[in-house]
């Protein structure tokens, strides 16, 4: 029989007295009976860890008591209540408060309370659960934890002492014994000494000379090594040696960085969490910390060993030998790999364990350890992504001063090798992995190198092959050689466009580049585009029609050298368009930052840079925007997610436009919004700007010194806000026909004016260089600023008539020209404390640069009081300006979106039409808006290329050639042409969406499916054509004869066509012909393998990816199934809004680079006669053999083997 517990019952009445007086929180609370529906209230106290209920209040007794140490109080739900009772009731029960107390141990059942108000019954369950010592029991857990590492870590010392104490016990033996060995080696040698001679015996007259000849002796030497290393020192391999070791030591500081920041990583983040992820309560499981921080220990542990290694070679300087710690790393780099495969997945993991709150509070608070220094996990873990870039360009600036005879230069290549090789696969990842990659693709194929391609700023836009036209002095275009010569081959130039440079290419034979030695290498900064050259030109008239409308100029004017020009012929109007699209956007963008910076800097407390982190928009998250860490090309931080709200305020924000925004928003914003929302946007900025922009882009716009610093935008009711009343446009400047004048433009910006107004004044100047001013309208020197064009090489015929620059190209670029630059008056340096003039100021003379030679019509009746230019002017003129060149974009990179969408195109020509209405548009702008009209109403009459419906159109030709009449180069041609028409044919909205894998796909994607047909065809007609022939010789020479067609694909870069051939001979039905394969060459074996290694799909197309990025330029065709993979990839992989309803813009950002890169290949042509005798053959499907028709006749060439 079990006995009862005892307790001290007097103890325990005296416990439940002070409990009624002393009690942390009582009351009455209703106590679940045993009975399922009854309830019984109570009056509850509770004191300490003890919890006491009575009859009453008044009762002194109390009628139980409860021990709650280890318990736990969480809230309950309402139990069910029956349906017959009353509705009010019912009611009444289930608006209390029910919470249940838990028990830690079996056999005592749980504890159901309820009371009237919610406040009160947390208040309860706060009191109950700091009763329970829960947090100590916590604590508790977390001590006992680190007793038991630090007395494993004394045990470890004390074994170690017990060696070190044996180690110091054997070294004394040691010495014992060295001591008696030097006791009994001077002992031997007081021995010998006795029969030495004695060197005091020597004559003092030799001692002298001795000492004369060690002394010029070493005087001798010391001169001889002083000359020696003075050579060395100004030698050019002590200079690169130089130049390498300082390499080594930024290395060496960056892999430093580089192990705090995975230190912090650890010791701040992971190791905390698997601790968390052990306790009671685990607020995240070991399998999501395993996710999130997969391999992030083992690869601090390994750059830890690179760094020291790194920190032993410093010690040994200047002897740097590098290789064999990359030689350490490289085996190591499949742990980068896990890494960065899982980096995305690492991500998603951890936004779902924020949404736990008990992982978000504690995740925080780790985040506020001061070592983070306000950095999140994300940013820890995005740290290992960018290791591998960085060491890429080390190896490569490495390389670059390491002679090619060094011991340890063929390791580093290889070192650099297998780091490009891990850097393909970060590609999904990081984009900058990407640009890098392609930048240093290129700059390995220019045979002389281009080190403004180490730069990681600069951003890769187009590529492709332009005409340079010949050309003489003053930039004349050469006649003679027009007529009797090809420019196609003679003039044809590979051309590279980034954000900051222009690059002019001619290919050897081997396929290598060589950059030009004049203008081969082109600052944009440098250069003003004009896309009309052969309108303006007396010389040239008639060039027109010769060059069809082609050509476009480019005006270099370096600093320090002469001026000269580069005539470039684009093969298309599409590609023409593309390139001086993208030519004109890239050189605003330096521009518009060149122009924010010198007046910010020069006229503002505020600077460019300063003014960017001032508006938190445009790198602070907030609830509708997140951004990343990287730069885009108007160093400002890429957008991760956002709204559209805030997507379409970032296209027409008027301090910058990044190309690389710009490409992805028009290549992608059917996804996420329509074009008519976006045509509605660029609308609303140009008509109502103040409307439009946000307050406070336009209070940076104008952020000014101290004068006007408290200068606030009109309000909504002033005439400037709306269109109709708009400004005057600024004054046009005077003409000159002198040679030797300059033009210049005084601006002046009164301290007085609350607008900011400026007057502008035209002046021409004989020969003093300051130019004169009126006293009246103008202040002193000292407080005017001057627009000067500044004076070239080429001069101007006294007789030859003004003409406006402005006039000589109908069709300039939107930009800024380069001979107009912001300068002080009479050279001399302007005081920021005196000078007024103000942002707005420089953006009216940037926006009426083009203006200056107006004719005299437009600027009558207007005098000066009317032709200043206020600040609502100004936006006015920056609106315009922005929304011109997104539809310039717009129209002539995607001129599909109106093809397809005849509404759309009306709108446009409506808007267009109303711009050019505008009383107030500047020379510049009416050009560039007669420009876009004019490309968007005409037809495509341009377009001369071959249509697949032209070719099937002419299958009614003669009879067509047989398969031996015709020869592998014609096959290969052909091939080559039928391919790039199939593939250019697809319009890029087709890759969005996955449409090719849907249900109704023929419709959704017909385009593609066609190209997919046209593939299955060609690869049928090669498996039929083999399999006609009756006898082993005849299939074994088709089969060379097409490995030959295959291998001249393959060098007209036509790596569809080679997959066409390859995957045929790869069929069932042809690759089980053992006698046929026996009668194949074994050159052609090869051949074919190969060609299969190229376009194996092995490694995601590894090696066909690694051809068309370094070995291959446009025109090429290649695989499209290798870019719909990529494409699925993403979209399966990463959702198009986030949870938050915002766009992922980072994903956008992945499928645009994809569809650049397809486009880029559509957008070349080939230089291919079309062959009718030829392509019909290729189109004849009247001889295509079904697939099990082909197994079976293999069957009879070539029985099965009896088992």
């Amino acid at each position: 029989m079990q006995k009862s517990v005892r307790y001290n019952e007097g103890h325990a009445l005296h416990l439940a007295s002070l409990a009624r007086r002393e009690a942390t929180k009582r009351g009455f609370l209703s106590k679940r009976a045993a009975e399922a529906s009854r309830w019984h209230e109570k009056w509850f106290a509770l004191y300490q860890n003890v919890l006491f209920y009575f009859e009453g209040e008044q009762s002194g007794r109390p009628a139980g008591m409860y021990l709650l140490e280890g318990c736990s109080c969480e809230r309950a739900p309402a139990p069910p209540r029956a349906a017959s009772g009353a509705a009010g009731a019912k009611d009444a029960l289930d608006k209390q408060y029910y919470f249940t107390v838990l028990f830690g141990h079996e056999g005592q059942k749980p504890l159901e309370l309820r009371c009237e108000e919610e406040h009160e019954g947390k208040e309860w369950m706060d009191a109950i659960h700091q009763a329970s010592y829960s947090d100590i029991l916590i604590e508790r857990e977390v001590l006992m934890q680190k007793y038991i590492h630090l007395v494993q870590i004394v045990e470890t010392e004390k074994i170690a002492a017990n060696q070190l104490r044996h180690q110091l016990e054997d070294q004394d033996t040691e010495i014992e014994r060295l001591k008696s060995e030097i006791i009994a080696l001077n002992k031997t040698k007081e021995r010998m000494r006795p029969y030495q001679g004695h060197p005091e015996d020597e004559d003092p007259d030799i001692k002298k000379i001795k000492k004369v000849q060690s002394f010029m002796r070493g005087w001798l030497c010391r001169r001889k090594w002083k000359t020696i290393v003075q050579d060395y020192i100004c030698s050019p391999h002590a200079e690169s040696m130089r130049k390498r070791n300082q390499i080594v030591f930024n290395m060496v500081e960056a892999e430093s960085e580089y192990v705090h920041q995975l230190y912090v990583l650890v010791n701040c983040f992971l190791r905390p969490l698997r601790m968390a992820a052990s306790s009671k309560k685990p607020p995240i499981t070991h399998d999501d910390v395993s996710s999130i921080f997969l391999n992030s220990e083992t690869i601090m542990f390994l750059h830890e060993i690179f760094h020291q290694g790194l920190k032993a070679r410093i010690a040994n300087w200047p002897t740097l030998i590098l290789a064999d710690l990359f030689d350490i790393l490289l085996p190591m780099l499949n742990i980068y790999q896990e890494f960065v495969r899982n980096h995305q997945y690492s991500l998603q993991v951890l936004a779902n364990c924020k949404q736990n709150r008990d992982f978000d509070k504690l995740l925080k608070q780790y985040e506020a350890n001061p070592a983070c220094e306000g950095r999140m996990l994300e940013t820890f873990l995005t740290y290992p992504m960018f290791q591998i870039p960085r060491y890429i360009i080390t190896l490569h600036e490495l390389l670059a001063h390491t002679p090619h005879e060094h011991v340890e230069r063929k390791s580093l290549e290889f070192a650099k090798s297998k780091l490009e090789e891990l850097s393909r696969i970060m590609h999904d990842e990081v984009s900058d992995t990407e640009n890098i990659r392609k930048n240093l693709a290129i700059e390995r194929m220019i045979v002389e190198g281009c080190d403004i391609l180490l730069d990681t700023s600069q951003t890769f836009i187009r590529q492709g092959s332009l005409i340079q036209v010949p050309s003489v002095e003053r930039g004349k275009l050469s006649k003679v050689r027009l007529g009797s010569l090809s420019l196609k081959k003679e003039g044809e130039r590979q051309c590279f466009l980034f954000t900051k440079h222009f690059l002019i290419c001619t290919r050897s034979s081997g396929g290598k580049l060589h950059l030009l030695k004049t203008g081969g290498v082109l600052s944009l900064i440098e250069c003003t585009l004009i896309e009309e050259p052969d309108a303006s030109e007396d010389d040239s008239k008639g060039s027109g029609q010769v060059f069809g409308h082609l050509d476009f100029k480019i005006v270099v004017e370096p600093p320090d050298s002469a001026p000269f020009t580069v005539v470039l012929l684009a093969p298309s109007h599409q590609e023409k368009a593309a390139w001086t699209s993208d030519i004109s956007q890239c050189v605003d963008n330096i521009r518009c930052n060149g122009l924010m910076t010198i007046v910010f800097e020069e006229n503002s407390k505020v600077t460019v840079p300063h003014m960017i982190k001032s508006d938190t928009r445009l790198h602070r998250d907030d609830k509708d925007i997140c951004f990343s860490k990287t730069l885009n090309s108007c160093k400002v931080p890429q957008i991760r997610y956002a709204s559209v709200e805030r997507l379409l305020e970032r296209l027409t924000d008027l301090r910058f436009l990044s190309i690389d925004f710009l490409n992805t928003f028009l290549h992608t914003y059917r996804i996420f919004t329509t074009a008519a929302v976006v045509l509605e946007k660029l609308s609303d900025i140009y008509k109502r700007p103040f409307t439009s922009i946000p307050v406070r882009s336009l209070e940076l716009f104008f952020a000014t010194s101290q004068n006007n610093r408290g200068e606030h935008l009109a309000d909504g009711k002033s005439p400037h806000l709306c269109r109709k009343f708009s400004s005057p446009p600024p004054l046009a400047v005077s003409r000159t026909s002198s040679p030797v004048r300059a033009r210049k433009l005084s601006l002046t910006s009164p301290l007085n004016s609350k607008i900011g107004a400026l007057d502008l004044s035209a002046s021409s100047t004989t020969s003093s260089p300051t130019s004169t001013y009126s006293p009246a309208t103008s202040p002193p020197p000292h407080n005017a600023a001057v627009l000067e064009t500044v004076s070239s090489d080429r001069t101007i015929s006294e007789n030859t008539p003004a003409v406006d620059i402005a006039e000589l190209s109908p069709c300039r670029s939107p930009s800024t020209p380069r001979h107009l630059r912001y300068r002080p008056p009479g050279g001399q340096t302007v005081d920021n404390s005196h000078c007024s003039v103000s942002p707005a100021s420089a953006f009216a003379i940037a926006t009426a640069a083009a203006g200056h030679g107006s004719p005299p019509g437009e600027c009558q009746g207007f005098n000066n009081s009317e032709r200043t230019c206020d600040k609502e002017f100004i936006i006015r003129r920056t609106a315009t300006n922005r929304v011109l060149n997104v539809l310039r974009h717009w129209v002539s990179k995607h001129s599909q979106d109106f093809e397809l969408n005849n509404e759309l195109k009306m709108n446009v020509l409506n808007l267009l039409e109303e711009v050019l209405r505008d009383p107030d548009l500047l020379p510049q702008e009416r050009k560039a808006t007669a420009n876009i009209l004019r490309v968007l109403s005409q037809d495509d009459q341009d377009d001369t290329h071959l249509k697949m419906e032209d070719i099937i159109q002419m299958l009614d030709c003669p009879k067509a050639e047989c398969f031996e009449t015709l020869s592998a180069m014609e096959l290969a041609e052909q091939i080559t042409l039928l391919d790039h028409i199939v593939f250019r044919s697809i319009p890029y909205e087709e890759f969005l969406g996955q449409g090719w894998m849907k249900l109704d796909k023929n419709e959704r994607t017909p385009y593609i499916m066609k190209t997919s047909q046209h593939f299955n065809d060609m690869s049928n007609l090669v498996a039929s054509q083999i399999m006609n022939y009756a006898d082993v010789s005849s299939r074994a020479n088709s089969i060379e004869k097409w490995v030959a067609v295959a291998d001249i694909c393959r060098c007209m870069h036509n790596y569809n066509g080679v997959l066409e051939i390859t995957s045929a001979l790869n069929r069932s039905a042809i690759y089980r012909l053992k006698k046929t394969w026996a009668k194949v060459s074994k050159q052609t074996k090869a051949l074919m393998d190969k060609l299969q290694k190229i376009v194996s799909s092995e490694g995601r197309f590894k090696n066909l990816r690694e051809t068309l990025k370094n070995n291959c330029n446009p025109p090429a065709v290649p695989y499209l199934g290798m870019y719909l993979t990529d494409l699925a990839f993403i979209e399966e992989g990463t959702p198009n809004f986030t949870e938050e309803g915002l766009v992922n813009f980072s994903k956008m950002r992945m499928i645009s680079h994809i569809i650049r890169e397809i486009r880029q290949f559509q957008q070349t042509f080939y230089r291919i006669d079309h062959q009718p005798k030829v392509t019909q053959y290729l189109l004849d499907k009247t001889l295509i053999i079904d697939e099990d028709t082909l197994y079976e006749l293999s069957l009879k060439i070539e029985p099965r083997l009896p088992a």
